[in-house]
């Protein structure tokens, strides 16, 4: 077994594709190619993934992705035909009244840099501003107390690797101390929450693998993992943003879009009612560059 080779294990049946993170004499450090899991494994347990099986899970992964990608657009859509017909009031609305739009600001922290990049991609292709930053789990409190003042953002993303430990003894799901990050991530929301305690103004989706999702909510989260304990999509923190930054202030996320977006559902991710961070703004801003202005002043 080399560095970078994709991996299944036997004792789990194979049925998540891993990459090799890093090799520990007998043992090495494992992380999910489309979950935020991070496992380690005995060499001898391991064994090379059958390219078929790779691909096949991987294209299911993507094609779900795609799906919510896809929801996500026709939900836009749709946003901005509402917003056409509000302004217009049943009239034909001119370019000189036409609007423009402030979504959501979005900081996100993640203790993988591979998917933090996938996440900045989705990001993008959604028209969602964010702000992303590799941190490793037990250093984000200390990054929040210095990121949030100079970001300012509406909605903080705090994901990374997580996972019920599977060996320790008297293992109790109550317990944090059961889990391999949820600690570092409800020091993370505490940290994020010393700094805006409105839950409406700052909102906070935390969480990773099979993490302690009431622990999270207690603790200052709008939107956390996870509920039935499952294995969550590297992307699924990225939706649940996106959603918030383009749900209007003057309405609340819709829960059941949240979940209907997100590729884990129900028992993947959840949250409490929350009001969103998009604003409409008239009249529709100018390209200054082709602005023609007679000027006034001295």
């Amino acid at each position: 077994m080399n560095l970078g080779d994709l991996v299944v294990r036997r004792s789990y049946g194979g049925d998540i594709a891993f990459r090799i993170e890093e090799l520990q004499q007998d043992h090495a450090i494992l992380k999910g190619t489309e979950f935020r899991l991070l496992a380690d494994s005995p060499l001898k347990d391991l064994v090379k993934a059958p390219s078929v099986l790779v691909s096949e899970k991987i294209q299911e992964a993507q094609e779900r992705a795609n799906e919510s990608l896809s929801s996500f657009s026709r939900q836009r859509a749709e946003q901005s035909l509402r917003h056409q017909a509000q302004i217009s009031g049943g009239r034909e609305l001119s370019k000189e009244i036409s609007y423009f739009e402030v979504p959501g600001k979005v900081l996100h922290l993640d203790g993988d840099p591979n998917y933090l990049q996938k996440s900045l991609l989705v990001y993008e292709q959604l028209r969602v501003p964010a702000e992303g930053h590799y941190v490793r789990e037990s250093g984000m409190a200390d990054a929040l107390y210095r990121l949030l003042p100079q970001v300012q953002p509406d909605i903080v993303v705090i994901t990374g690797h997580d996972g019920v430990l599977k060996h320790r003894q008297n293992r109790d799901l109550h317990s944090l101390s059961s889990y391999k990050n949820s600690q570092n991530f409800v020091a993370a929301i505490l940290a994020a929450r010393r700094y805006d305690r409105n839950l409406d103004s700052l909102t906070i989706v935390a969480g990773a693998c099979q993490s302690h999702f009431e622990a999270l909510l207690q603790s200052g989260a709008n939107f956390a993992s996870s509920p039935g304990r499952i294995l969550i999509h590297a992307l699924d923190p990225v939706y649940v943003a996106a959603k918030a930054s383009f749900t209007s202030i003057r309405e609340t996320i819709n829960m059941n879009d949240v979940l209907g977006n997100t590729i884990s559902g129900s028992q993947g991710v959840g949250g409490i009612e929350s009001r969103g961070s998009y604003r409409m703004g008239l009249p529709r801003l100018h390209d200054l560059s082709t602005l023609k202005v007679t000027p006034s002043a001295m």
